[in-house]
């Protein structure tokens, strides 16, 4: 494993902590991956690998704006995802967002089950109540809990979705 996929996933474990704890991905964490990324590139492959590195933001950062721009995801959740692309490139940042996407509807299904609203659907019948969650600045999640859903750290998802683009690409 080289040294840029080792700062990646010390990275990545780093910012799912830091995701699940506190409900953030720090810039302490995305900014510094993505300069990593640039300078890594630079220095292995010159301008070629400078444009592989920022091609790798941009489509990283894209289509997750996007939805931070309609308020469904945090900021934190598109820099780091951004981040992942300055180091794995544009067709590593796909296939990771692909992997990202499979892992967080996996995800979001499992934490739904786990607070009881699938079974209740599934009986045509309200959402439970899912006791307190932890204050959260960003306005989806106080939308999702005024209607009664759980949380999701999509970091988590991102981390893991990276982690099995590494090993596994399409």
């Amino acid at each position: 494993m080289n040294t840029g996929l080792v700062i990646l996933v010390a990275a990545l474990v780093a910012a799912s902590l830091s995701d699940i704890a506190h409900r953030r991905i720090p810039n302490a964490i995305t900014y510094p991956l993505a300069a990593f990324g640039l300078l890594y590139h630079l220095h292995a492959s010159g301008m070629n690998g400078l444009i592989f590195s920022i091609t790798g933001i941009l489509l990283g950062a894209a289509p997750l704006f996007v939805l931070h721009w309609l308020g469904k995801m945090g900021a934190g959740d598109v820099k780091l995802m951004a981040a992942v692309g300055s180091i794995l490139g544009p067709a590593g940042v796909f296939t990771a967002a692909l992997y990202s996407a499979l892992a967080g509807g996996c995800y979001a299904l499992l934490v739904l089950w786990r607070h009881g609203v699938l079974n209740n659907a599934a009986y045509g019948q309200a959402p439970a109540a899912v006791g307190p969650v932890p204050e959260v600045s960003m306005q989806q999640a106080a939308a999702d809990r005024r209607a009664g859903l759980p949380p999701l750290c999509y970091g988590l998802a991102i981390s893991l979705g990276t982690v099995l683009a590494v090993l596994r690409p399409l």
